[in-house]
């Protein structure tokens, strides 16, 4: 059994024989920004979630033209392949690859395993940043289909559609108010949009190589919960960065036609006055 759509992941062999290819460019991603100046895959760029994706001063992302000017500087064009990579597992990969999703940017691929595997093969690392000749990239219109926001989400739980908390255990029974070394994520209340099921991401990905799990274990686990493909999904974690990579998985590995990110998630959520919560 396969991928529902495989074209999304790639292999870091793949990535390795496209390293000069003018029509695919490599952006890492990571949760670590510092990563990328220690090394990263020849020809590279960065896009830091926290200083490139993310508006100045509202909570939100980028607008359109932010956007454009984004992907211009990188030199990137309408047709360049995309392929994101990086630390934990590619949570802040899928992120990004999510975010140029939203703004209709199509050809986009996760490498399988990040920098871990990367790393683990022994590919080589380089510190020089490549300069690209600016391009001028004309984004779409943002695609509500994939984003999910609190009102929605609030239905959602009424009408007992699927919800699925990424976080960990402790963070979905209320234990943990935010991570450890996270404590500007925090929310002033713990527990769970009520009717979520708990399928921390870290369940969907190899411990040792930072891959994904094959199909039918994937299915398994999700199914085994009740999050089947013909339902409307909506994931969600602390800031959106863990559950995109749970959208990325029952979107794209498992071909589920209906999933939706919420970004706004428990730094949100656990904020909002009134809000219904379970513990």
């Amino acid at each position: 059994m396969s991928y529902a759509h495989p074209e999304y992941l790639v292999e870091t062999d793949w990535v390795a024989e496209h390293l000069n290819d003018a029509n695919v460019r490599i952006i890492e991603s990571d949760e670590d920004p510092l990563l990328y100046a220690v090394g990263h895959i020849p020809g590279a760029v960065q896009v830091d979630w926290f200083s490139t994706l993310q508006h100045p001063l509202r909570r939100d992302f980028l607008t359109k033209e932010q956007f454009e000017e984004v992907a211009s500087k990188l030199g990137i064009t309408n047709d360049t392949t995309v392929v994101f990579y990086g630390d934990k597992s590619n949570w802040f990969a899928c992120y990004a690859l999510w975010l140029f999703q939203y703004y209709g940017h199509q050809n986009v691929k996760i490498m399988n395993g990040g920098r871990l595997k990367w790393e683990k093969e022994n590919r080589p690392l380089v510190k020089d940043i490549p300069v690209y000749q600016a391009t001028t990239y004309k984004a779409k219109e943002a695609d509500k289909s994939i984003r999910a926001f609190r009102d929605e989400v609030l239905q959602q739980s009424n009408a007992k559609k699927p919800l699925v908390d990424v976080r960990s255990p402790k963070e979905y029974t209320g234990e943990l108010l935010h991570m450890p070394n996270y404590p500007q994520e925090g929310a002033t209340r713990g527990g769970h949009i009520p009717g979520a099921v708990s399928i921390p991401w870290a369940q969907a990905v190899n411990e040792a190589d930072s891959t994904f799990k094959a199909p039918e274990e994937l299915r398994a686990l999700y199914e085994g919960k009740g999050i089947r493909p013909d339902s409307e999904v909506i994931a969600y974690c602390r800031i959106g960065e863990r559950s995109s990579l749970t959208w990325f998985v029952l979107k794209y590995l498992l071909g589920y036609p209906k999933v939706k990110n919420y970004d706004g998630s428990w730094t949100e959520w656990g904020n909002l006055v009134d809000a219904p919560i379970e513990k």
